[in-house]
């Protein structure tokens, strides 16, 4: 049992002892939790990938594994059926693309809100010289601040399922709009949010986390997040298969027009409707330059996945990061509502001074703001950084 594993399951020790099964795997007999250092075995976990490294898809939709998630949901009053499993489809999207000061930006797009929204903010401080501002200076921050509300109002209305909703990717990532959201920007004053609507000047008429970062000497390169929502998921197993149910469904809008468990507003585009994928603020993304790979990354933490994310490729773009600097540096974060700017230590007190002289409501956040794992291509060397400020990331060679 390592350190941050134990340190997880401490944070949800309550909910996932209500949980039989939940409680079997990730507890000793008496009800404690395993020591730090002593081993941790999870053979059902094991033998459920085993059924998916033999048939592949169908080791998991079908077969034994299914049988075993369907007779779970029949003894709790659940909703999956061997129907829902079977006709399940992974659906491959084109990722969206932007640009830079010359490097080329490639995310995740819809459902996740990640890309579209990193493309738009950057679209948004391309128009500004943040290195005459200095880094985390409060001229700087105020900036990114006020680009983090404009691009998180859009997300409230806009972003949703392309599949059930018109989401204007195209619109919301074009530079000329980001031209017009800037012009909106007090240079010395914190807009509040209240007085920002979304798609103002869109002209558009109709929408705990996990991540690794793979690259090889072939130029090959892998961004993966993935995710349970919240950490452990719903913090039920399923019995026999060591696997954890999710909790994506607190990611649509149950209420429409309301906070969510992230305290994201959220409009009718991410509404629950059956077969519907709901939005995500996944943000895996690769900057190439001069046409190659150059940097990739992405980051845990729900809705501050995509700030982190943004942060840490401008350190490395615009700042001239190594990426282990980059991924280390003090972050800050703001998501329109509620009206907070969220503050890492690190920032200056005359900083933080500056910053709240302009009108910005400043948040202590004790725990890091996103935890980015990244990999770094340069001159035929591969430098690979976790952010160190907390535990559980790693970083490997092979």
């Amino acid at each position: 049992m390592s350190f941050a594993l134990d340190s997880e399951i401490a944070s949800r020790e309550s909910r996932l002892q209500q949980d039989p099964e939940a409680l079997r795997i990730f507890f000793r007999e008496d009800g404690s939790r395993h020591p730090v250092g002593e081993l941790f075995r999870q053979p059902d976990l094991a033998w459920t990938l085993k059924q998916i490294r033999k048939r592949g898809r169908d080791g998991f939709y079908k077969g034994a594994v299914a049988e075993r998630i369907v007779a779970d949901m029949q003894a709790n009053d659940g909703l999956i059926s061997r129907e829902d499993l079977a006709g399940y489809q992974v659906v491959e999207r084109a990722p969206v693309r932007g640009s830079y000061r010359g490097y080329e930006i490639v995310s995740t797009p819809p459902p996740s809100s990640g890309g579209t929204h990193i493309i738009q903010m950057l679209n948004i401080l391309e128009g500004y010289n943040p290195q005459q501002w200095g880094h985390n200076s409060a001229a700087y921050l105020h900036h990114l601040a006020e680009a983090m509300k404009l691009a998180y109002a859009d997300r409230s209305r806009y972003l949703g399922d392309p599949d059930y909703t018109d989401v204007p990717v195209a619109e919301l990532t074009d530079k000329a709009y980001a031209t017009r959201l800037r012009e909106r920007i007090d240079p010395n004053r914190a807009t509040p949010s209240s007085a920002i609507q979304p798609g103002i000047d869109l002209g558009y008429e109709s929408s705990d986390t996990t991540h690794f970062t793979v690259a090889d000497s072939h130029g090959n390169v892998v961004s993966n997040t993935y995710t349970l929502n919240f950490s452990f998921g719903s913090h039920i197993a399923v019995p026999g298969t060591g696997m954890l149910l999710n909790n994506e469904m607190a990611d649509f809008a149950a209420k429409p027009g309301y906070p969510n468990a992230f305290k994201l507003i959220e409009s009718e585009a991410n509404r629950i409707e059956g077969g519907k994928r709901p939005l995500s603020s996944m943000t895996p993304t690769m900057v190439f330059r001069d046409g190659k790979p150059w940097l990739a990354t992405g980051s845990p933490g729900g809705s501050i996945i995509i700030t982190a994310v943004l942060q840490t490729i401008i350190n490395a773009m615009e700042f001239d990061m190594n990426i282990a600097s980059a991924a280390a540096a003090a972050r800050v974060h703001h998501q329109w509502m509620p009206d907070q700017l969220r503050v890492e230590r690190g920032i200056s007190p005359d900083t933080r001074r500056l910053l709240e002289a302009m009108g910005h409501t400043l948040v202590d956040t004790r725990r890091t703001l996103g935890r980015t794992q990244s990999i770094m291509l340069d001159d035929g060397l591969l430098y690979g950084a976790t952010d160190m400020r907390r535990p559980g990331g790693w970083v490997a060679g092979y």
